[in-house]
């Protein structure tokens, strides 16, 4: 018997919820009665059966990006791989470190083909893609880890920004990471992008061989995983106000490597209570090492 995705608007009848399996999203446009309805039924046409369509190719988004060329067939497999090959001639990464964006992003384009929005968003467990016209904007928290709820402030994504994409990352993530930080939030052109980003600036945050770290192989905790064997991280014991510093540093310098690159439009990076921000607009940045007891959070959700 062939599995359906749940398909069903929330209580409040303006938000979309659509769960297949691992992906769980969470919808909401903005425009005429109409066009939301149609925002929405175009939604659910196109997840249905796009898990399938990703399990189809599943051994290979689960290997090593190749950077000179993509042999996947399925649009959003190869999204995933367009997102992750800038990273993959230097770094270990496959695919599967973009799939939440990548989903999100298609299941925006999918109603952005079929309805005038105003404005909309499509949340994929903090990973968004989002859609903004003339007189929009949202409203973005920043959380200090995306396994707990905080809300510490806020910043504004208008029409004119470039950013279109939000992704978290870190080792409280529903992935593994190679790195120590609580958080990664990235904001850049697409989500997918993001996605990719939060992933390689979250394994950059990192303290190699230190004492207190405790890594396992990722395959130990999910046999299945596209990592492997590779270490990743399981607990931070007690850093040094100084450590915490070098690891944010090292995160820091890769942030902004992909900035320069034109990857990424921004980033906060969170550790154990201290945060760096690189280069997002409307979060007050400050120079290392001196940000201890910064109040901004990282993990950024509509």
């Amino acid at each position: 018997m062939s599995r359906l995705p749940q398909i069903a608007l929330l209580p409040d009848g303006k938000r979309l919820h659509l769960q297949d399996g691992p992906i769980d999203l969470i919808i909401e446009a903005s425009g005429s009665a109409a066009e939301v309805r149609a925002g929405y039924e175009a939604a659910a046409r196109r997840f249905t059966g796009l898990l399938d369509e990703l399990c189809g190719e599943l051994v290979e988004l689960r290997q090593p990006a190749d950077p000179a060329g993509c042999t996947l067939k399925g649009i959003v497999a190869r999204r995933m791989h367009a997102a992750v090959a800038p990273f993959a001639a230097e770094e270990f990464i496959t695919p599967m470190a973009a799939v939440a964006g990548s989903v999100a992003e298609e299941i925006l384009g999918a109603m952005l083909d079929a309805a005038r929005l105003q404005r909309a968003y499509v949340n994929n467990g903090g990973d968004i893609a989002l859609h903004l016209t003339g007189g929009a904007q949202f409203t973005v928290g920043l959380m200090d880890r995306p396994d707990q709820y905080g809300l510490m402030r806020t910043i504004a994504i208008e029409p004119d920004d470039p950013s279109r994409g939000i992704a978290t990352s870190g080792r409280h993530g529903r992935s593994f990471s190679f790195g120590i930080a609580d958080a990664v939030t990235v904001l850049a052109r697409t989500a997918s992008q993001a996605d990719a980003a939060a992933t390689m600036i979250a394994n950059a945050v990192d303290l190699p061989g230190h004492p207190a770290i405790v890594r396992c192989p990722a395959n130990d905790l999910q046999p299945d995983s596209d990592l492997g064997a590779r270490l990743v991280t399981r607990d931070v014991g007690k850093l040094r106000e100084e450590e915490v510093d070098d690891a944010l540093r090292a995160g820091a310098i890769r942030a902004r490597q992909l900035l320069a690159a034109g990857l990424i439009e921004g980033a906060a990076l969170r550790l154990l209570g201290e945060t760096v921000v690189v280069g997002a607009k409307g979060i007050g940045t400050r120079a290392l090492p001196a940000f201890h007891g910064s109040a901004v959070e990282t993990a950024m959700h509509v």
